[in-house]
């Protein structure tokens, strides 16, 4: 294995033919679009890996056991800079053998290159912008703490809500950008917990589908791995579910 601060032409990266395997979504729409020059990178026999500098986040794709080596040297050899990683399942087990792990939250990286079919509501989605940012705010920490984006972030393109009879905003979502390379990907979708079953998240998320796909030919987003409602959302609105993934901390670091 080898690591370099070149930046390879995509044909010099796919040469083990990754990006055409099954769970290999991330390097096809991470690694093969357009990066920054000097992006550091690392491969090995069936893996790939590349670093999101800023915040210390290795990227890895492969099989397991040569993922988890190169997240592995990649935090031997910069490491007072990796401090977590993102991986094919099963990494964080095999890295744990050599290094501390905390906080391991399994994903799923989905994917489309299809528009959903027109879900009802999808009338009632409006676009929102900067002046909207404090409402949106406010109801993203009540119905969504944990949220992935906010209202003012440099990754967001575009944000959409719907309103209740009276006004208020009763769901919200974002287009957002994967760090690493600008590819869409949609984050952050909410819904009154009063005003849930009526489909209007299915509504906001099949109205970012299309948009993303009719600007950018598909779209992206992150599942958590136990959201069992969610998973049967993105089925119906044809995202591809093949790209088991886990991210974690690396402790101490």
């Amino acid at each position: 294995m080898q690591a370099t601060t070149l930046l390879p032409r995509n044909s010099d990266l796919f040469t083990q033919g990754l990006e055409r395997q099954s769970g290999s979504a991330l390097l096809r729409f991470g690694a093969a679009r357009p990066r920054p020059a000097g992006r550091i990178h690392w491969s090995g026999d069936g893996a790939v890996a590349w670093l999101d500098e800023p915040r210390g986040h290795v990227w890895s794709v492969g099989e397991p056991a040569a993922a988890a080596g190169l997240v592995l040297r990649a935090a031997h050899q910069l490491p007072d800079t990796v401090r977590e990683f993102t991986g094919p399942r099963g990494v964080e087990e095999l890295l744990g053998r050599h290094l501390p792990v905390t906080d391991r939250i399994p994903w799923v990286f989905r994917w489309t290159l299809d528009e959903p079919p027109v879900h009802p509501t999808e009338e009632r989605v409006v676009m929102l912008d900067e002046t909207h940012h404090e409402e949106l705010l406010a109801f993203l920490n009540v119905h969504s703490p944990d949220h992935s984006t906010g209202p003012g972030s440099a990754d967001v393109s575009l944000w959409v809500g719907i309103r209740g009879a009276d006004g208020r905003l009763v769901a919200c979502g974002a287009l957002s950008s994967l760090r690493d390379n600008g590819a869409p990907l949609m984050a952050s979708v909410a819904t009154d917990a009063a005003e849930r079953g009526q489909g209007l998240g299915a509504a906001l998320t099949s109205w970012l589908t299309r948009y993303a796909v009719r600007r950018y030919g598909f779209c992206t987003l992150w599942q958590l791995a136990d959201n069992a409602p969610a998973e049967r959302l993105y089925t119906r609105l044809g995202y591809r579910n093949e790209d088991p993934c886990v991210a974690a901390r690396l402790i101490g670091r």
